[in-house]
């Protein structure tokens, strides 16, 4: 499950980069989603104040990440960055309780949007670490993800700062 799977059913040609678009409500973890999934130090991440873009090559694919940060004044510019999107990976803290309306809203108006609407979808649960999170199948169940009948998704319980669920060979 997790990322592999989903790359392998959208392998059409093994040289082809796939654009995955990443994002989430700031705090989410997602940079330091980025940097596990391109075997970079995360010791230290500040907070994204426009995007992050990084190629990586692992297990024979070749990924285009665009990280858009996730302040609430940046959101409205996610969609100049949907063109072209072959994955939307969306990360969640799931430790973050009082948020999960927020970023269930979030969620739905991307998957709303008719740039994204045929876009697989990969949900991290992250910070499956923090006591008290929610597992994966919780936050499915908050967000009501078992009632996407017209799209390909999936969700993955992890931890990005220790790199548990994160990495594609371990998806």
């Amino acid at each position: 499950m997790g990322l592999l799977s989903l790359l392998r059913k959208l392998r059409s040609a093994p040289e082809k980069e796939l654009r995955i678009l990443l994002l989430g409500l700031d705090n989410a973890g997602k940079t330091t989603l980025l940097k596990q999934l391109a075997s970079e130090e995360v010791t230290q991440v500040t907070p994204t104040a426009g995007f992050n873009i990084k190629s990586v090559v692992s297990d024979g694919f070749k990924l285009n990440v665009w990280d858009i940060g996730g302040q609430s004044k940046i959101r409205p510019y996610w969609k100049n960055y949907f063109e072209n999107t072959d994955v939307l990976i969306y990360v969640i803290d799931s430790s973050d309780k009082k948020r999960l309306e927020e970023t269930g809203d979030e969620l739905t108006e991307l998957l709303l949007d008719d740039k994204l609407k045929s876009v697989p979808l990969l949900v991290f649960a992250n910070k499956q670490d923090v006591v008290g999170a929610l597992k994966a199948s919780e936050i499915a169940e908050c967000l009501k993800l078992v009632k996407l009948m017209d799209r390909t998704w999936q969700i993955q319980g992890c931890s990005a700062l220790q790199g548990t669920g994160v990495k594609l060979a371990r998806a």
